[in-house]
C-alpha cells in the first residue's frame, strides 16, 4: 500500500486569543515574506499552504502554524485513482463524507479511523489515509505527554494565552550604534552625550569659518551655509534615534518648530525614558560607556556654569560702565565752569590801543 500523502490547508481561522496583527507578523517571519503578501491568507477562502507531505511532516508544518497563531489543518491528499479529482457538494471526498456522516450510523462491525475519521470495517490500518492505528495512536500519545510535561510547574499559565513560540529570528540583545543615520535607537544619556561632542566639534569648525569670512566674505557665507545644514542634518538624526527608543515616529520632530510646543518638545526628548525591550525600531541601545556619561553630565553642568558666570558679569560690567561714564563727567565739569582767558593778540591790541591814548592826552 502506497504511503498516504498530506496537504497543509489554511482558510484565515486563527488560534484561540490570538490577535489578528500579532498572527499577520508570525506568519511573514516563518515564511520569511512581507505582511502585505500574508493578507492573502486572510481572505475567508481555503489557501493550501504545503502540498504532497507525509504524516510527520504535516505534523510539523502544524504545530509551527499553530505556535505563530493560525489554526491550519491537514488534509489527505487526493488518490491518484480516485474518480474524483475535485471535492464538490454533490461528490465530496472520503475524508469529508466520512466527517459528515453521524455517529450512530457505524455499526458494531465499523470503525472510524482516529486521524481522518474514515468510516470502515474494523481494521488494523485506515483504508483512506494509510496509518496503522495502533502506532497511530501511541505516536499521539507520546507527543499528549511531551507537551504537558513542561506544562506541570506552568499551573498558573492561561490555556487560552497567545502562543510564544518563536518563529522567526532571534534578535540580537542591543542595537549597533549609528551617529550618521537616522534608523536604530540611543537613550537619554546617550543623546545628551552625543549633543555635547557634536557642540565640541562645532567650535574649531566654526572658528574656521570666522577664518574664511576674513579671507573672502563669499567663501565664509558658502562655508557657512554647508557647516550650518550639516549641523542641523545630524542633530535631526540623533535627535528620531532618541524618538525612536520612546517608540516613537521620527516625524515628530517637527514639533520643534511649532511655536510654544517647541520649546517643551525638547524637554521631554530628553526626559522621557525609552523602551526596555525591543519595539518596532528595533533592540534597545548598548549600555552607556563613562566617556558618554561625562559628556552628558559636562552637556548638563557647563550651560549652569556659563549661566552663574554670567550673572555675575553682567552686573560687573555694568557697574564699570557707569562709573566710566561718572569720571569722564566729572572730568568734563570742571573745564566748562572756567572763564575763558583772552587771546594774546586782543591782549596787544588793547595795550597798544591804550598807550596811544596816553600819549595823546600827554601832548594835549
Amino acid at each position: 500500500m502506497d504511503q498516504a500523502r498530506f496537504k497543509i490547508v489554511f482558510d484565515g481561522t486563527l488560534m484561540p486569543q490570538t490577535p489578528l496583527e500579532t498572527a499577520k507578523e508570525n506568519l511573514a517571519r516563518l515564511f520569511k515574506s512581507d505582511t502585505s503578501k500574508i493578507d492573502a491568507l486572510f481572505s475567508g477562502k481555503p489557501v493550501v499552504l504545503k502540498r504532497d507531505l507525509s504524516d510527520d511532516e504535516a505534523d510539523k508544518y502544524l504545530r509551527a502554524l499553530h505556535g505563530a497563531g493560525a489554526n491550519a489543518r491537514k488534509e489527505a491528499e487526493e488518490r491518484a485513482g480516485g474518480l474524483s479529482l475535485v471535492e464538490t457538494d454533490d461528490h465530496p471526498s472520503e475524508a469529508t463524507a466520512a466527517n459528515q456522516a453521524p455517529a450512530e450510523t457505524i455499526r458494531d462491525d465499523q470503525m472510524a479511523c482516529p486521524k481522518c475519521g474514515h468510516v470502515q470495517l474494523k481494521a488494523s490500518d485506515c483504508a483512506a489515509c494509510g496509518i496503522i492505528i495502533e502506532r497511530y495512536l501511541a505516536r499521539q500519545a507520546e507527543m499528549n505527554a511531551s507537551v504537558a510535561a513542561p506544562a506541570i510547574g506552568a499551573s498558573t499559565a492561561s490555556p487560552y494565552a497567545p502562543p510564544q513560540a518563536r518563529v522567526g529570528d532571534e534578535l540580537p540583545e542591543f542595537g549597533e550604534l549609528k551617529p550618521f543615520t537616522s534608523e536604530g535607537r540611543i537613550g537619554r544619556v546617550r543623546y545628551l552625550g552625543w549633543s555635547m561632542a557634536l557642540f565640541l566639534v562645532g567650535i574649531p569648525i566654526f572658528l574656521l569659518v570666522a577664518g574664511a569670512f576674513a579671507l573672502s566674505q563669499t567663501l565664509g557665507i558658502l562655508l557657512a551655509a554647508v557647516v550650518f545644514i550639516a549641523y542641523v542634518v545630524v542633530g535631526i538624526m540623533m535627535g528620531v534615534q532618541r524618538l525612536h527608543d520612546v517608540g516613537w515616529s521620527g516625524w515628530l520632530m517637527l514639533l520643534n518648530i511649532v511655536p510654544v510646543v517647541g520649546s517643551v518638545f525638547p524637554l521631554l526628548m530628553m526626559l522621557i525614558p525609552g523602551n526596555d525591550g525591543a519595539n518596532r525600531y528595533g533592540p534597545p541601545p548598548p549600555p552607556n560607556s563613562r566617556g558618554v556619561v561625562a559628556l552628558a553630565w559636562s552637556m548638563v553642568i557647563v550651560p549652569v556654569v556659563f549661566g552663574i558666570l554670567a550673572a555675575i558679569a553682567i552686573p560687573s560690567y555694568e557697574q564699570y560702565v557707569e562709573r566710566s561714564h561718572a569720571a569722564q563727567y566729572q572730568q568734563a565739569e570742571p573745564d566748562a565752569a572756567a572763564p575763558a582767558e583772552p587771546s594774546s593778540e586782543f591782549n596787544s591790541g588793547d595795550t597798544e590801543g591804550a598807550d596811544s591814548d596816553d600819549a595823546g592826552s600827554t601832548d594835549q
